[in-house]
């Protein structure tokens, strides 16, 4: 295995509330890890900890082998991890492609220094056609389910070596689900490794190697998607499924 991203010892908290619990967690190169729940569970959280984005976190961080400390969003950014925050934070005046330039980044490298993936517009209108169609459209003016493709496009156009997606399927319409399906093989059939929050556990299913199953902000269940997936009583008591439905 290739660890690109390690986490040890998680702890986290929103003011006095700790919301995280001595979470450890690995993604290995070219691998999609999928960190699974109920609403409520910490999966956003996680995320947020590991991009910077929460004030009280305390963890050991490791990139691509190296420590990198508890560092800023934007220091993690130029370090090639992205981030497609649940709320997309699109900027809704802006065109599609306005939107797509804003976000261009030069190219990362790998460790060894080979040339990472490099994106652009015309390559994500390839992948999601539909914002092809509304280049030229204020994102405003886009469905919901647009504007979750735009906010996947504009974090790609950072080139980024390892990418942090929350929920990516909820609320959009199955064919939009269906190109989020084929972003994540086609990112990790580059290379790229990615990190996702997860409550659809088909869509899981469908692109992910291993998950971590999170209640109460505690790991329960660490492993392949495939063993999850055979384990009827967890999908029942953490995700509220039943297999045999």
């Amino acid at each position: 295995m290739n660890p690109v991203l390690t986490v040890q010892g998680l702890n986290a908290w929103y003011g006095m509330a700790q919301v995280l619990f001595e979470v450890d967690l690995t993604v290995n190169r070219g691998e999609v890890v999928a960190l699974m729940g109920r609403n409520g569970a910490g999966k956003s959280t996680l995320l947020k900890a590991v991009m910077g984005l929460l004030e009280r976190r305390q963890m050991q961080l490791d990139l691509f082998g190296q420590p990198v400390g508890l560092l800023p969003p934007y220091r993690m950014a130029r370090l090639g991890v992205g981030y497609v925050l649940q709320d997309r934070r699109i900027f809704t005046d802006l065109t599609v492609m306005e939107n797509l330039l804003v976000a261009q980044r030069p190219m990362h490298h790998w460790p060894d220094g080979a040339p990472g993936p490099v994106w652009a517009p015309e390559r994500l209108f390839d992948l999601f056609p539909n914002l092809a169609q509304r280049r030229d459209h204020r994102a405003s003016q886009m469905s919901g389910g647009e504007q979750q493709m735009l906010s996947v496009a504009r974090t790609l156009m950072g080139n980024p070596l390892v990418l942090l997606l929350d929920e990516p399927s909820e609320g959009v319409a199955p064919v939009i689900v269906d190109q989020m399906q084929a972003m994540v093989m086609t990112l990790k059939a580059q290379g790229v490794s990615l990190l996702l929050s997860e409550q659809n556990l088909g869509f899981a299913q469908a692109v992910s190697d291993r998950t971590y199953l999170l209640e109460q902000g505690s790991v329960r269940f660490e492993g392949a998607m495939s063993e999850l997936s055979a384990q009827t009583e967890l999908c029942q008591r953490y995700l509220g499924i039943s297999m045999a439905a």
